[in-house]
């Protein structure tokens, strides 16, 4: 057989002039995760996030000593550093690669405490095969914790303070870029985290505390939020608010404010090209288009587009959640530099003075929120996130399953307050799509110690600014705040109430939306600020003070005659499959350490399962971990109920909180593990917006004596209901009917509370511990529209009191003396080293007293 010879030199250069080809042409047009936000644009967004990054610890001062800032490009030794997920946290990454244990397991956290004492370098290489033609290139940080310095290949790119704010560096000059070369084409990003800070009041406003009732001073730390490579044309936009009022006719008018930025030298002639259309709603496309002479630097262009039909957006428990999406592009001759896409509903905030209180003699400001011109009862809880305060263990999708299950417990509302951080774009989305509002402090002030200089004053203000510049877009956003209990601390109360008015309108600069200061804001250093009387209540006194009332008889004694509740606290134990993961199994039952490091309040949880059940409930784990889940559940629901009949005097309730970012057993509903506690469910019968209920005055009644109270309905909805009825039955400890009676109601007027049918029942003589009552609303078909339950214990409530407030003294009594709240030690003999009880040995296990 004969063989024709080939000519291998010239088949190789074929193949690779082939190979060279294709891979320009799929890195041009396809790029690995790239996405192109827009059909024929210059921008292009790459995500540099994701598990590729490695991180090394340094002693502070000594990573740029040893010249970590200038690791070669083509270098292969960041390959053997600790791998790194970014968004994400040093903690979680220690963790994972197993230089720490678990922090929340036990007290480990204790033992990472040395973690905040050095530098963290995290380093990616990436490489770029698109050269850059006629584009800007921007490193964009959409935020890290706390305080880093940036460099790309070995060249400084600066640095950047302030956790929650977004910021870039332009690269053009120092990308390395090679369409298939590798080594050439290799760039490595690396980012000097500096020691966290220790003092809160020096980054007041910046980053979130890091102590309170959650964890043990440990100080996050990380790059917590994506980091993006950004290429534009040399025009680009900087921010669009797509700002819209609602007209008396039905229509609306979106304003969209453009913030763009000529980076050239040359006044240039663009085209702006800008539709509306619907995101989750079929309409006809709205499209303008305009030209304008943009200078160089910076500009604001203001483009109106009337909507003649608009969609509004509304709280779920009100109306639809329209949202519609604005894309804009900028053009300059045949070429687009820019594009953006900004989904936002047509919604109007506006706030009224609530009834019965006089302005500037019971409170400073109005407090009831309308939407859309209707009244909105706030149905919230304090947010109580992130969901997890070291952020790499958390997801988007935990955030939209905690939402959903916010929104299944009928909240209409989530408050972020002033101990925990701006959340990630995904909240925000997540409500807009749920419609659930959200009330936030934009800042975390949960201090009233800020520095008092002009220029740091300056630094906090401006970081309100850009927060609330990311998240206004979001219809779900509907209430700012400046504080939270910062008046408490304040040390010049003038000048704290002049701080937060200042920071007010800073805020409302950029967002036409209703501001508070502060929050409560009638403590003796609120009051001597100027602020009133009567501004808001946080309910939690319950607790701190526990001993002084039974729950019943602390909110109508101590709470009433607010126009808002800004937090109502109970605490309880999350469930035993969630205790196994964070307690150690021989510290499980009697309790042991672990429980008191992660915020067991011992003492008030046994007080708190008496005054509920008449029971410290603690014959074994399930019982006791169950019983205080029920008393937080019980005790929200009476007084979620209390509250609500003074609709609308009083315009809204926050639950403190719904989760919390951490294990602990404290404040949250659902725990760090997304597990709803028993208590879900009974604040789940309280929040529905159609609640019939009963309002009674005590818990513990005599067989003796009648058994009063009145039956109620409250309506949240803008609906009215007509010819409804309401059986009312009363049952004993076996199950054994008492007494059951069926009542009319011919009218439920819409948004709504009133009391319908006192109660007199003379039937508890056969009771022997307990007894239950339900209500059942049902419409004029026969539907059931709402129901309820509550149980009563037998006894005498003033006997009741008087145990109550003796355990309230021994209580204060031991903390004065082995430490106050806050500590644990106190339930632990080996600690306090009562009845000659000493801690001398690691083989020990310390049992709780009282159990």
């Amino acid at each position: 057989m004969m063989y024709k010879r080939l000519n291998y030199p010239y088949l190789i250069k074929k193949i690779m002039a082939l190979v060279l080809l294709s891979v320009i042409y799929f890195h041009v047009n396809a790029q690995p995760n790239t996405t192109f936000s827009h059909e024929e644009s210059n921008q292009a967004v790459r995500d540099l996030s994701g598990m590729k990054w490695r991180f090394k610890m340094m002693l502070p001062g000594e990573g740029i000593k040893k010249g970590l800032n200038k690791l070669p490009s083509e270098d292969i030794e960041t390959l053997v550093w600790n791998n790194a997920k970014v968004p994400g946290d040093v903690y979680t990454d220690l963790w994972k690669a197993g230089v720490i244990d678990d922090p929340y397991f036990g007290r480990n956290s204790v033992r990472a405490q040395w973690v905040q004492q050095y530098e963290w370098w995290y380093t990616l290489q990436f490489d770029v095969k698109k050269k850059i033609d006629n584009e800007v290139v921007d490193i964009v940080f959409e935020g890290v914790d706390y305080g880093c310095e940036v460099w790309l290949n070995g060249h400084y790119l600066g640095k950047h303070e302030g956790a929650f704010s977004k910021f870039s560096f332009n690269v053009n000059e120092y990308l390395r870029i090679h369409p298939w070369d590798g080594q050439k084409g290799r760039n490595m990003l690396v980012v000097k985290l500096d020691t966290p800070p220790q003092v809160n009041a020096f980054v007041a406003g910046k980053k979130a505390p890091w102590f309170g009732d959650y964890t043990r001073d440990i100080t996050p730390i990380g790059i917590w939020r994506p980091v993006k490579m950004v290429r534009t044309g040399k025009m680009r936009f900087k921010d669009v608010y797509a700002n819209n009022t609602i007209n008396k006719d039905g229509s609306a008018d979106v304003s969209l404010e453009l913030s763009v930025e000529n980076t050239t030298a040359k006044a240039k002639e663009m085209t702006f090209t800008a539709s509306l259309e619907g995101k989750n709603f079929k309409m006809r496309e709205i499209k303008v288009e305009f030209n304008k002479t943009i200078q160089p630097g910076s500009h604001k262009i203001i483009k109106n587009i009337h909507v003649k039909n608009a969609k509004l957006w509304w709280p779920w428990d009100l109306g639809d959640q329209n949202l519609y999406k604005a894309k804009i592009t900028l053009k300059e001759g045949d070429v687009n530099n820019d594009v953006n896409e900004t989904v936002f509903g047509i919604r109007e905030v506006t706030s009224k003075w609530n009834p019965g209180f006089k302005k500037d003699v019971d409170v400073t400001f109005p407090r009831s929120t309308y939407i859309n011109g209707k009244f909105h009862f706030i149905r919230s809880a304090c947010w109580g996130g992130p969901p997890d305060i070291f952020t790499g263990r958390t997801s988007p999708a935990e955030y939209k399953k905690l939402i959903r299950l916010a929104k299944e417990m009928n909240m209409n509302n989530i408050r972020i307050f002033g101990w925990h951080p701006p959340e990630i774009p995904e909240f925000y989305q997540y409500c807009d799509e749920m419609g659930m509002t959200v009330w936030q402090d934009m800042i975390p002030l949960g201090t009233g110690n800020i520095p008092t200089e002009e220029e740091n004053l300056a630094e906090i203000f401006n970081e309100g600014v850009k927060v609330i510049k990311e998240r206004r877009n979001h219809p779900s956003l509907i209430m700012m705040e400046g504080g939270e209990e910062m008046m408490f601390r304040t040390r010049d109360p003038q000048f704290g109430r002049k701080f937060l008015e200042r920071l007010g309108d800073s805020l409302q600069a950029y967002a036409n939306l209703p501001y508070v200061p502060d929050s409560p804001m009638i403590d003796p250093v609120a009051q001597e600020a100027g602020f009133k009387p009567k501004e808001a209540v946080h309910a939690l006194r319950y607790f701190y003070d526990m001993g002084k009332w039974l729950h019943e008889d602390w909110y109508q004694t101590n709470c009433d005659g607010y126009p808002i509740v800004p937090e109502f606290a109970i605490t309880s134990v999350p469930n035993v499959e969630s205790l196994k993961k964070f307690i150690p199994e021989k510290e499980m039952w009697p309790p042991g350490l672990s429980w008191g490091h992660h915020w067991a309040d011992l003492t008030r949880l046994r007080m708190q399962n008496w005054d509920v059940f008449g029971s410290e409930m603690k014959g074994s784990l399930e019982e006791f971990v169950n019983a205080t889940q029920d008393a937080q559940g019980i005790i929200f629901q009476n007084g979620i109920e209390h509250f609500r009949r003074d609709k609308p005097s009083l315009s809204g309730i926050a639950l403190c909180h719904f989760i919390t970012y951490c294990p602990d057993m404290k404040w949250g509903i659902v725990d760090n593990y997304q597990q709803p506690k028993n208590s879900y469910y009974f604040v789940q019968k309280a929040y529905q917006p159609l609640l019939v209920n009963f309002e009674f005055k005590k818990r513990r009644w005599s067989t003796k004596e009648p058994f009063v109270g009145n039956i109620w309905v409250i309506n949240d909805y803008y609906k009215e209901y007509t010819d409804c009825s309401i059986k009312f039955e009363i049952k004993n400890d076996a199950g054994v009917l008492l007494s059951s009676k069926n009542f009319d109601v011919a009218k439920i007027a819409e948004n709504s509370a009133k009391s319908f049918f006192p109660i007199e029942e003379k039937v508890l003589k056969s009771v022997k511990e307990k007894f239950y009552v339900t209500l059942e609303l049902t419409d004029k078909k026969g539907k059931v529209i709402s129901k309820n339950d509550y149980f009563f214990l037998i006894g005498d409530q003033k006997a009741a009191t008087k145990k109550f407030n003796e355990w309230g003294e021994e209580r204060i009594k031991r903390e004065n003396t082995y430490g106050r709240y806050g500590s644990y030690y106190h339930f632990f003999k080996e600690f306090t080293e009562e009845d000659g009880e000493k801690y001398d040995s690691d083989m020990q296990t310390p049992k709780a007293i009282g159990f």
